[in-house]
C-alpha cells in the first residue's frame, strides 16, 4: 500500500482510502463512478488539487480496489449504503463536513448526500452526472444517450477471462472507448489506471458487476429546491451517456449552481487537457467565502 492509504472503518464495512495535501486544509471528498476504484482519479490531478491548500481524499467504494467485496452478481448492500459509506469516512477522519466532488455515479451519490446530509457537505461538484429522478413540472425530459451506447448496452462485449491480466486489461482500456468525446483517448493513462485497478482489486469481477445492480433509493431531484451550498456542474459537451443537457438541467434545478462545460469531452474523468480549467474551477468554487 502506498504511503498515504489505508483502510479504515466506516459504516460498519471496511473501506480503503487515500489522502494528498495537509490534512489541515479545507478536504475535498472524491466520490467516483459505477465500478471505478479510486485509481480512475489520477495521482497528478489529486496532486494538482492539493497543490490549491486542499485536503484530497479519494476512496474505493465497496466491491472496488481493496475495500469489502461482494460476491458478483450478489451486493450485500444498496446505492443508499454508499451514500452513508460516504458520511462515515467523513466521521471515521474526524471531518464536520468536506467538499464533494462525484462523478457519474458518484454525482447521483452526491446528490443524495446534500440532501439527506446537508451539513457534511461544504460545497457541491457535479462531474459527468445526471438529475437523480424523473422530469417533474415544467421540467423537458432529459436527452437521451447515444444510439451506440444503446446498442451496447443491449449487447455487451463478453466479459474476459477474469484470470488473464492482459485480456483484462484490454477491456479495460477497450471499454472506455465509446465514452470518450472527440478529444484522443489517452491511452498511456488509461492503460497505466487499468493495471493498477487490477493489481489492487480484490474481486475484478464484483467489481465490474455489482454496482449495476444497485437500487438507487428514492430520488431527489424534486428536493433540488432545499439545496443551500455553493453548486457547480462540470460536464463534457460531447457526454455519450448524459448529453449536455443533463448538466443544463442541474444548473437550472439547483439554486446559484455554476455550469462550466469541458470542452470535446465525453463520458469520461475529465482528460488532462482540460485540468487547467477543471482544476482551477474546483480549487476557485472550494475557496473560503
Amino acid at each position: 500500500m502506498r504511503p498515504n492509504e489505508r483502510i479504515v472503518r466506516a459504516n460498519g464495512v471496511d473501506l480503503c482510502l487515500e489522502t494528498f495535501g495537509d490534512p489541515v486544509d479545507p478536504a475535498i471528498l472524491l466520490i467516483g463512478g459505477a465500478t471505478a476504484s479510486m485509481d480512475w482519479w489520477p495521482d497528478e490531478f489529486c496532486e494538482r488539487l492539493a497543490a490549491s491548500a486542499r485536503h484530497v481524499i479519494r476512496y474505493d467504494q465497496r466491491d472496488t480496489g481493496r475495500s469489502v467485496s461482494s460476491p458478483p452478481g450478489a451486493p450485500s448492500y444498496t446505492g443508499q449504503d454508499l451514500v452513508e459509506d460516504a458520511v462515515g469516512l467523513l466521521d471515521t477522519l474526524g471531518l464536520a463536513a468536506a467538499h464533494v466532488v462525484g462523478i457519474s455515479m458518484g454525482g447521483g451519490i452526491s446528490q443524495h448526500l446534500v440532501v439527506h446530509h446537508p451539513r457534511r457537505v461544504a460545497s457541491l461538484t457535479l462531474i459527468s452526472t445526471s438529475p437523480d429522478g424523473p422530469a417533474g413540472p415544467g421540467r423537458p425530459d432529459l436527452p437521451p444517450m447515444s444510439e451506440r451506447l444503446q446498442e451496447i448496452f443491449a449487447a455487451p462485449p463478453p466479459e474476459p477471462d477474469w484470470s488473464d491480466r492482459a485480456a483484462v486489461i484490454e477491456y479495460l482500456v477497450e471499454g472506455e472507448r465509446p465514452f470518450s468525446g472527440s478529444l484522443p483517448l489517452d491511452e498511456t493513462l488509461v492503460r497505466d489506471i487499468a493495471g493498477r485497478v487490477l493489481d489492487r482489486t480484490e474481486n475484478i469481477a464484483a467489481s465490474m458487476t455489482n454496482h449495476w445492480l444497485l437500487g438507487g433509493g428514492d430520488p431527489v431531484r424534486d428536493k433540488f429546491g432545499q439545496v443551500a451550498v455553493p453548486t457547480l456542474v462540470l460536464h463534457g459537451t460531447e457526454d455519450p451517456m448524459f448529453p449536455f443537457g443533463h448538466a443544463e438541467a442541474l444548473a437550472a434545478e439547483i439554486p446559484g449552481a455554476r455550469l462550466v462545460p469541458m470542452p470535446r469531452v465525453g463520458h469520461q474523468m475529465p482528460p488532462r487537457a482540460v485540468w487547467d480549467v477543471v482544476v482551477t474551477a474546483i480549487a476557485e468554487h472550494t475557496a473560503e467565502r
